[in-house]
C-alpha cells in the first residue's frame, strides 16, 4: 500500500488484475453483500431491489461498485447488460471473487473491472471515497473521503 498526504487528502494505491479494460472514476459504493442480477437489481433504474440487501433502494448509477461478487443465476449478466443499455450502469466494478457470472456481467456492462487486488477492497474502500480504476494498468487509486 502506498499512502500519501496531498492537501490533507489520503490516497491509497492498490494493484490488481484486469477483468475488463479501460479507465473510469467516480464515487465508491461499497457493499459486503454479494449482488444478485435477476431479482436483485432494477435494471431500468440501476438500484438494488433485493430484500435484506444492505444497499436495497440505493442506486449504483455512475458509481464505482465495490462488492464481493455475484450470486444467483446466469441471468446476472443480462440484467447488468440492461443497466448499460438504460444508462444506469456503474462506471466501474471492483470485486473479490471471480466467477463466470461476474466476468461476463462486467464485459457486457462495458465498465472497467478489476479483481485480485493486493489488499481487500472491502476493507480499504468506503462508500463516498473517490476511486479511479485504471484497469489497463492494473491500478486502483483511492482518495479517502474526509470524515
Amino acid at each position: 500500500m502506498s499512502v500519501t498526504e496531498v492537501e490533507s487528502t489520503t490516497k491509497i494505491i492498490l494493484r490488481g488484475r484486469k477483468v475488463v479494460g479501460g479507465c473510469a472514476e467516480g464515487e465508491a459504493l461499497v457493499t459486503r453483500d454479494t449482488i444478485s442480477g435477476w431479482g436483485g437489481i432494477n435494471e431500468r433504474e440501476g438500484t438494488v431491489i433485493e430484500r435484506r440487501h444492505e444497499l436495497r433502494g440505493v442506486s449504483f448509477k455512475d458509481k464505482v461498485l465495490v462488492f464481493p461478487g455475484a450470486k444467483g443465476s446466469s441471468g446476472w449478466s443480462a440484467y447488468f447488460h440492461m443497466t448499460r443499455l438504460n444508462n444506469v450502469a456503474p462506471r466501474a466494478m471492483i470485486f473479490n471473487k471471480m466467477t463466470t457470472k461476474v466476468a461476463l456481467g462486467a464485459v457486457v456492462t462495458h465498465a472497467p473491472a478489476m479483481t485480485e487486488l493486493d489488499q481487500d477492497p472491502l476493507k480499504v474502500i468506503e462508500t463516498g471515497d473517490w476511486v479511479k480504476v485504471d484497469a489497463d494498468n492494473g491500478v486502483v487509486e483511492v482518495t479517502k473521503k474526509k470524515r
